[in-house]
């Protein structure tokens, strides 16, 4: 491959890295130094900087949607989300589902994930369809979750 192809290679390994270069918010040379791609720096820069101007800008918009907490959560056969072969449903456990029901899906879930994460909630479970997303979160973090979903859901990658 070619130092231009490795380099797109590479960058597709990190979406971290790749958002940060739709949202033009990258160091060039630093995040060429950080990649493990066989090169001059400054060639690897030269790449990152063309593959950033093929890229589509990142914008974001608000979802419509609605979201509601339920407290309690405790294992189960089924409920608000299953995942494998444990489900999560209401009752009298130490778990708190966030749930976005409308406008939603896989981007929309991925972005609050990356919220969840930047505020240190830890998501002991998630799951997502076209019209409802559910995070399992501690109980002591749940009304943090709640208000952190509704402001992702202000600002999902389009």
């Amino acid at each position: 491959m070619s130092l231009a192809a490795d380099t797109r290679a590479a960058v597709r390994e990190s979406p971290l890295l790749f958002e940060a270069l739709r949202a033009g918010v990258v160091n060039y040379a630093a995040a060429a130094r950080s990649l493990d791609i066989d090169g001059e720096t400054d060639a690897v820069t030269a790449a990152l900087r063309r593959f950033a101007a093929d890229l589509e800008p990142r914008e974001t918009g608000p979802r419509d949607t609605r979201v509601t907490m339920h407290s309690g959560l405790e294992p189960a056969a089924d409920g608000l989300l299953r995942v494998g072969d444990v489900g999560f449903d209401e009752g009298q456990g130490d778990l708190t589902a966030v749930m976005a029901t409308g406008a939603v899906g896989a981007v929309a879930l991925e972005h609050v994930l990356g919220v969840l994460r930047t505020h240190d909630i830890t998501v002991d479970a998630a799951g997502v369809t076209d019209e409802s997303l559910v995070v399992v979160v501690d109980r002591r973090d749940g009304a943090e979750a709640l208000r952190r979903v509704e402001s992702a859901m202000e600002s999902v990658p389009t």
